[in-house]
């Protein structure tokens, strides 16, 4: 461990932090010279391997990531012109399809027209793992491809339990002030707690903790939380 991540470790105190004060801490803990993000980890009281337990959605980040996403979107036709006239930085089918078979993945989020699907879905061994598979859960297959361009790009995140009943979410960056990413981080918390499932009984939010990508890990207070947002 450095002697910086050490000294950052020590100055964050044993207990629960109300959210307000941990982005504030967040912020003053982060010490690397790079533009560090800040991630939000939940741990749910789900079981992921049920279906009826699993836990995915997105939500909109009112001051966005402080990332550029790079869009792609498998399309044809109209739909293609529309995709492009929003910004997408990458349009087309077939063509995409075969570069993304011979291992290019130079992208950060994948959207699909439905009539699409069906050959989009062979491509499940490379989009799988990486969480790019387009879904209409999650807005990424539709019809309408210019506004789902254009929520990514205004700042939509998507979240996925994963298999210890984590989800893991950005909420922007050491240089957003504290006020944008309380707004951000309750965003994400509150889209979570919604996306309860029925069948989930017991304690749902565990525990959550946030952090710049170099710095230690601030507590929250799931219990306080999960009040004000249930």
């Amino acid at each position: 461990m450095g002697k910086k991540m050490k000294a950052a470790i020590e100055k964050v105190e044993p207990r629960a932090y109300g959210l307000r004060e941990a982005v504030e801490a967040v912020k003053t803990l982060a010490y690397a010279k790079f533009d560090e993000s800040i991630d939000l980890a939940l741990r749910l009281g789900v079981d992921p391997k049920r279906s009826d337990q699993m836990v995915r959605g997105t939500t909109s980040l009112p001051h966005g990531t402080g990332k550029k996403v790079r869009v792609l979107v498998f399309a044809k036709g109209d739909k293609e012109q529309e995709a492009r006239q929003a910004g997408a930085d990458y349009v087309g089918a077939d063509d995409l399809m075969e570069k993304i078979k011979g291992g290019w993945m130079d992208f950060d989020c994948a959207i699909a027209t439905p009539d699409l699907m069906a050959s989009v879905g062979k491509l499940g061994k490379q989009l799988g793992p990486r969480g790019l598979m387009p879904n209409p859960k999650t807005g990424t297959v539709t019809f309408e491809v210019g506004k789902a361009v254009a929520d990514i790009r205004k700042g939509r995140v998507e979240y996925k339990v994963e298999k210890a009943g984590i989800v893991q979410v950005p909420v922007g960056k050491v240089s957003f002030d504290a006020a944008k990413l309380y707004d951000n981080a309750s965003a994400v918390i509150e889209s979570v707690i919604k996306a309860k499932p029925a069948s989930c009984k017991g304690r749902y939010l565990k525990s959550v903790v946030i952090s710049s990508t170099m710095g230690p890990g601030v507590r929250l207070d799931a219990v306080a939380l999960m009040k004000q947002w249930s």
